[in-house]
């Protein structure tokens, strides 16, 4: 049976990897097989890489709407667009997690021009310089101009000695960022000039959906129970991350939801972020 890209090109279907992310739902074992046997008599060939995600998310929306939330992550990311602006501060946050002390669109002197750091993050005796590629394009892959033109940003700026966070410093490492693929020569540039990467699925303990799982970092924009513009709303007034809704539930009041639709908004959530041991190392 054959699989259709958003691309047009046609794939083997893999059963395998579909259960692999019914798994990473948080969904329960004989669940994952409930939905996979499900979704398995819904395929034909030809179906669509769309279609497949669509029927993936509904049949497991109908167990808990936290399965479907986990299981739309990179829908989600894609959702902080279309510009990469919440993109970026969500970004910020994960780096918040890590330990750093961050801020973003930030503007320094190079040795020869002006750059505009997405995300300057600091810990200890690290200054990271973080550069965000964001793609709307669910099978976008990053080319390796793009590390080469970063690697020339980071020349131009790492003999500079910057004032962030209290403390003076030079920038440590630059890190390129992107909710999208990397090419293997992009991946082998990156590693030979000493470009710190994270994509979505790279590095395998760096990578975002690793990350993201591992410390509870989701996007509010993954929550099945909110509308789009809902969403909007609450990003729109810094609420970045789902456990953003833990700390202060009051936000919650702008979007005026009945008191049904409010227990439910927060019941995924807290079910979201049912995860133990958080943890989120970034060096």
């Amino acid at each position: 049976m054959l699989v259709k890209k958003n691309s047009g090109e046609l794939i083997p279907y893999n059963p395998k990897s579909l259960k692999r992310s019914l798994t990473k739902s948080g969904a329960k074992k004989e669940e994952v097989e409930e939905v996979f046997e499900q979704v398995s008599k819904d395929l034909f060939d030809g179906i669509t890489t769309r279609e497949l995600y669509k029927k993936a998310f509904q049949y497991l929306k109908n167990y808990r709407s936290s399965y479907a939330a986990r299981y739309s992550l990179k829908r989600a990311l894609r959702d902080l667009g279309p510009e990469g602006y919440y993109f970026e501060k969500w970004f910020s946050r994960v780096m918040q997690a890590a330990g750093y002390e961050t801020i973003h669109s930030e503007t320094v002197q190079g040795n020869s021009v002006t750059h505009e750091i997405d995300v300057v993050a600091a810990k200890g005796d690290q200054l990271l310089f973080c550069e965000c590629k964001f793609r709307n394009d669910e099978e976008a892959k990053i080319s390796v101009t793009t590390p080469m033109y970063f690697l020339s940003r980071m020349k131009d700026v790492e003999q500079h000695t910057y004032h962030f966070f209290g403390q003076d410093m030079k920038p440590t490492k630059g890190f390129l960022v992107t909710n999208a693929y990397l090419t293997t020569d992009s991946i082998d540039f990156a590693n030979y000039y000493g470009i710190g990467l994270i994509s979505w699925d790279y590095p395998e303990k760096l990578s975002i959906k690793h990350l993201v799982d591992s410390a509870a970092l989701y996007p509010i924009t993954c929550l099945t129970t909110l509308t789009d513009e809902q969403e909007k709303i609450l990003l729109s007034k810094e609420c970045i991350l789902v456990k953003d809704l833990q700390d202060n539930a009051k936000i919650l009041d702008s979007l005026n939801l009945s008191q049904e639709k409010l227990n439910e908004v927060l019941e995924e959530a807290n079910e979201l972020l049912a995860i133990n041991n958080f943890t989120c190392v970034i060096e």
